[in-house]
């Protein structure tokens, strides 16, 4: 080894040694003053606490009692609780600020004023988790503050948090330790705040058109509704392997053939695929199914729904994603699959010499492929990126669609869309089919190789219940996780999902 590499090498084991001492050091500190808040008879891990208030509301009353710098008022009080998130000791009186799911607070610890609390005030650290009654007022320089008569230990943090309070700036630290992360960074707790309220708005949307809210099997006996690698398990008591589901959709339309016209599922699936920027192997998806609708109908289901989450978040329809200014505003455009296949592929979807000469340019290995799957490998490398804008592109190629009714006046095109924006697919629709002896033939096509892989083996029982009668429907997914990096300006799934999947570290 040479000699500067030795060096460096010596240089970080001895950076890294003398963290772990100061990591220790500094978590004795808390140990210490955990047996201290003990040995003073104070519970430091807390108890039920009442009334206490949301830091905004507070802040909101404490703003309109419009009090001068250095006054505190001798009626308004309040009860606040939230994490150390900055601590200020100077002597005889402390000022922190703590830290709630709605914002921060100033505490003002004197100790004439706690007398026998104090000992919790000598023994507080960033991070702790504490409660105080007092009085609202502000310092002399307009800091409105919290000015405690009353001290309470909720929780003793043994840890300590990010350095200065900055929040975690490593990336994979930050998914391994979202809990550090939500605490610490604000921006990344209100992602999932606005996450909550799209999916709230969304499903408000639907509840208001009579759509029922259902569940369906997460284990299956068959995996279908998609072209995706499954999960597979074992359950011991009946001797059967069982798949995660990649989809809900068959189940789904299992309850339209029973009658429930209107319905929708918010559901987690599993597809054993790759982790990337978009894709995680566990997401949410939204699949709705509408009786006597069809694929139009589910573009304007689409375009409302993701208006009603937009108002829910705010903003407006006017948003940054990226280097994008993305326009949400209704109508979204509407462009042909050929249409566009032919403007950034330079070739005729009808024309297979043609698409597979240009799949040879664009080095797409294609020879054990079916015609239709070279087809949309193609539009994927050609069109997919120019899609910026909110737009559905319609009437894709009926091979890789088995589960769509085909167009009246063309069989090779289905009745179907995937919604685009930012380059990214966010939606997949179709109005279905329903035809029990045309479902049976394309999916033994598709069995057979030729298409894409919706289906592993035949599922009978879906056949069986399409032969009772489904009436004829449209259907829609979309991708929540996707749908909530758009509107919140995230460049990652992982940044729009609590806890992703992550590597295991090494132990």
């Amino acid at each position: 080894m040479a000699r500067n590499d030795l060096f460096l090498v010596r240089h970080c084991t001895s950076n890294h040694t003398q963290k772990m001492a100061e990591t220790d050091r500094l978590r004795q500190q808390r140990l210490n003053k955990l047996e201290r808040l003990r040995s003073a008879g104070v519970d430091p891990y807390g108890r039920r606490l009442d009334g206490v208030e949301a830091i905004a509301e507070v802040r909101r009353r404490a703003e309109a009692l419009e009090l001068s710098p250095g006054d505190v008022s001798t009626e308004a009080k309040a009860r606040l609780a939230g994490r150390i998130v900055l601590l200020r000791n100077m002597g005889k009186l402390v000022f922190l600020t703590i830290r709630d799911g709605t914002g921060d607070f100033q505490f003002g610890l004197n100790r004439a004023d706690l007398t026998e609390q104090w000992e919790v005030a000598k023994c507080l650290d960033l991070g702790d988790i504490i409660s105080a009654d007092g009085r609202i007022g502000k310092t002399r320089t307009g800091e409105l503050t919290l000015w405690a008569d009353e001290l309470r230990m909720l929780c003793k943090s043994l840890k300590a948090p990010p350095e200065k309070w900055h929040g975690l700036t490593d990336v994979e630290l930050r998914y391994r330790q979202r809990y550090v992360d939500l605490f610490s960074n604000p921006e990344v707790r209100d992602v999932f705040l606005d996450r909550g309220r799209i999916i709230q708005a969304i499903r408000n949307y639907l509840l208001d058109l009579k759509f029922v809210e259902v569940e369906t099997p997460v284990l299956q006996p068959i995996y279908g509704g998609a072209a995706a690698r499954p999960f597979t398990t074992h359950h011991n008591t009946l001797d059967v392997d069982l798949f995660l589901r990649i989809s809900p959709e068959l189940y789904l339309k299992r309850c339209l053939v029973g009658g429930m016209d209107r319905v929708f599922e918010m559901s987690r699936n599993f597809r054993n695929e790759g982790i990337s920027t978009r894709h995680n192997p566990e997401f949410t998806m939204l699949e709705l199914y509408e009786a006597y609708a069809d694929y139009h109908v589910m573009m304007e289901r689409t375009e409302q729904m993701i208006a009603a989450a937009i108002e829910a978040i705010g903003g407006g329809t006017q948003r940054k994603y990226g280097q994008h200014e993305l326009d949400f505003s209704i109508p979204w455009a509407r462009r042909k699959y050929a249409d566009l296949l032919n403007e950034y592929a330079g070739v005729s979807m009808s024309d297979t010499e043609a698409v597979r000469r240009k799949a040879d340019e664009l080095g797409i290995e294609h020879k054990t492929m079916a015609d239709a799957v070279v087809t949309h490998e193609l539009f994927e490398a050609t069109v997919e990126r120019h899609l910026v804008q909110p737009c559905f592109v319609y009437d894709y190629p009926a091979a890789i669609c088995p589960l769509t009714r085909r167009h009246p006046d063309d069989p090779d095109i289905a009745l179907r869309f995937e919604a685009f924006a930012a380059g990214m697919e966010l939606g997949n629709a179709y109005t279905e089919l329903n035809d029990p002896q045309i479902q049976r033939e394309n999916l033994t096509r598709t069995l057979a190789g030729e298409g894409d892989e919706t289906m592993a083996v035949m599922d009978e029982d879906f056949l069986n219940a399409l032969e009772y009668g489904m009436p004829p429907a449209g259907g829609l997914g979309v991708g929540i996780d996707r749908l909530v990096m758009l509107l919140t300006d995230q460049a990652s799934i992982r940044d729009v999902i609590l806890f992703p999947l992550q590597k295991p570290t090494s132990t």
